[in-house]
């Protein structure tokens, strides 16, 4: 925190006294709220925008549960084999405060409670078995979390090291929550938040089915989860992201994948339209939130007895955000234009301009837009 202080007051006198934009990605908006929270003076002197990116707010409790039984790959497939396994990246990040941080952030009221279910076979006062459902919410979960790595370990120089849950990093974390529940934006700063939408992102894990139930907790380490996914990024959930706790100018949610939206060219629009850099970005509309991006374009000129005939003809694909702020795409833009020109002997000059737009509507309608004009410049 003191060194992020430190680093903004350099920036700040770097630029001649200019206030700073601020954009951060991913735990790096928890970093700037826990900053925002203890330094709000500072944060105010020098900053004018903070954009935050896919920050997991709430926490990502699905990834964080399966992260802290099974471990986290970070590539799929045959890569697997030229990078750290799961198991050894599950014995890292035990001892990771970030994992515990994307844990449920317990004062939460979530819209779907995240919980960690398993299937478990217990003994009924009629003496016989029975196979059920038990299901967790986070605070009741921490105590399986705790049993299930109890006896977890990690070999060392031929030597085992007790690697069990990390009680004291949770209590940790939890106090950060609370510092972070504590943030309040200034004034003087307008907050974005821009979120991963369009792909199925863990939220609830369950182990074991009906036919093949959990025997001992210590198994879950070895046992694949079976997720309950939401709508996110693939790893922070839409409702963790959205619910930052301030008035935010805009919330906007783009396609994308939680380390790949970075990459995404919708991103850098919204980014420089926000930050008003470089030229201003004609198709871009703030109001519904999408932006447009030419999918085709065909374009023809001519000329007929010194008239000059230009016609063009473009499909544009639009993103947009529905009322739950969820991503619609596919919709097809099309538009049509001519322009005619012609210069007079006596130096004169006519020309005339119409386009036509057709916007996707709902019930298989469609929305048709003309624009014309027509000039004429008499020289004499």
């Amino acid at each position: 925190m003191d060194r992020l202080a430190t680093k903004l007051e350099l920036i700040y006198n770097a630029a001649g006294g200019k206030k700073i934009n601020l954009i951060s990605h991913s735990m790096g908006g928890l970093l700037v709220k826990c900053f925002l929270s203890l330094h709000s003076d500072i944060f105010e002197k020098y900053v004018k925008n903070w954009i935050a990116i896919t920050a997991p707010f709430q926490g990502a409790p699905g990834c964080a549960n399966s992260t802290l039984l099974n471990g986290m790959s970070f590539v799929e497939g045959w890569e697997q084999n030229f990078f750290i396994s799961k198991w050894s990246m599950h014995q890292l990040l035990i001892e990771c405060p970030s994992i515990y941080e994307l844990m449920a952030c317990p004062n939460f009221h979530w819209q779907h409670i995240t919980v960690l279910e398993l299937w478990r076979e217990r003994l009924h006062s009629d003496g016989k078995s029975h196979v059920i459902l038990e299901s967790y919410p986070p605070c009741d979960s921490v105590e399986i979390l705790k049993q299930a790595l109890l006896n977890n370990k990690l070999n060392y120089d031929g030597e085992e090291l007790p690697l069990p849950f990390n009680s004291e990093i949770l209590e940790w974390a939890n106090k950060t929550q609370e510092i972070l529940s504590s943030a309040k934006l200034p004034s003087g700063v307008k907050f974005y938040n821009i979120y991963g939408t369009n792909l199925q992102t863990p939220h609830s894990i369950c182990y074991g089915n009906a036919d093949k139930p959990v025997s001992d907790l210590h198994e879950l380490r070895y046992l694949q989860p079976r997720f309950v996914c939401v709508d996110g990024d693939g790893t922070v959930p839409v409702e963790s992201a959205k619910a930052d706790g301030f008035i935010a100018e805009e919330r906007v949610g783009i396609p994308g994948e939680h380390r790949g939206i970075l990459c995404e060219p919708h991103l850098f629009r919204i980014l420089k339209h926000w930050l008003r850099a470089g030229d201003p970005d004609p198709f871009y509309n703030p109001v519904n939130d999408y932006v447009i991006l030419p999918t085709a374009f065909e374009i023809e000129s001519h000329t007929e007895k010194g008239i000059v005939v230009t016609s063009l003809k473009e499909e544009w694909e639009i993103i947009s955000n529905d009322q739950d702020g969820q991503s619609n795409t596919g919709d097809k833009m099309s538009l049509s234009s001519i322009s005619v020109s012609q210069e007079g002997a006596n130096k004169s000059h006519s020309e005339a301009h119409a386009t036509v737009f057709v916007h996707p509507g709902s019930d298989g309608k469609q929305h048709i837009e003309l624009n014309a004009l027509s000039v004429s410049v008499d020289a004499s």
